[in-house]
């Protein structure tokens, strides 16, 4: 009987026949408040991450240079922080700072984007949260950008390489050892050598991090390839 029962019931359906669990567009606070050099592309980064949240609906986008109003509630309210362009020692208090790392430490992202590491350099846990410290900017020109991760969400679909015109940085120190490297910039392309990672990924607590040291440029922000990588950052970090 329970044989003759299964074979009339109706058959499982396929994954594809299942109707598609909706995933809410994740919650994501930028900040492009600047204490030091202040980049020309901030309107741009804004308007672009704006119009990537509601052109894909991965995330909405909420933008501020109030630093007042970063705050452990606030915080609560979103999936990801993303620092886009800061600089400089940025005044944060010390209960802001520690509802920073709280947040990411309990499963929270973070986006640090291009001179997210020229921030903050007298708070040492931002420096172990972001993943380094900017160093200088020896080449302002074209390079080639070797992918060295393929399969990670931020990188997929861009190749083993591409050539790019951006202000390519160096750190104080090599994060590699620390962080999981997806971009590295070719040093011969600039007439250089050496190792320069431009993008890496690495957990924080049981939050995620995600850096990409490019977008100096409006240009690079209206670089698809550029604007690829941020959507599947904000994807990978919100754990989406």
């Amino acid at each position: 009987m329970i044989l003759a029962a299964c074979s009339t019931s109706s058959p499982t359906p396929a994954p594809s026949d299942l109707p598609a669990t909706r995933v809410a567009p994740a919650r994501v606070l930028m900040v492009t408040a600047t204490a030091g050099f202040r980049h020309d592309s901030i309107a741009t980064a804004q308007r672009v991450m704006a119009s990537l949240g509601a052109a894909t609906g991965e995330f909405t986008l909420t933008v501020t240079e109030n630093l007042g109003t970063i705050s452990a509630a606030r915080l609560a309210d979103h999936n990801v922080l993303v620092f886009a362009l800061t600089s400089g020692e940025l005044e944060f208090t010390a209960e802001q700072k520690r509802a920073i790392v709280d947040f990411v430490s309990a499963g929270g992202g973070f986006l640090g984007v291009h001179s997210a590491t020229d921030t903050l350099y007298g708070w040492p846990e931002y420096g172990r949260l972001v993943g380094a410290y900017f160093r200088e900017h020896p080449w302002t020109r074209e390079g080639t950008v070797v992918v060295e991760d393929p399969l990670h969400p931020a990188t997929t679909g861009l190749g083993d390489r591409f050539s790019i015109t951006d202000e390519f940085y160096t750190f104080q120190d090599n994060p590699r050892p620390r962080v999981g490297v997806l971009l590295r910039l070719d040093a011969a392309s600039v007439g250089s050598s050496g190792d320069y990672p431009l993008a890496w990924a690495h957990s924080f607590g049981s939050g995620r991090v995600y850096y990409n040291a490019l977008g100096h440029f409006d240009s690079t922000w209206n670089d698809q390839r550029f604007q690829r990588q941020l959507v599947g950052a904000v994807r990978w970090a919100a754990k989406r």
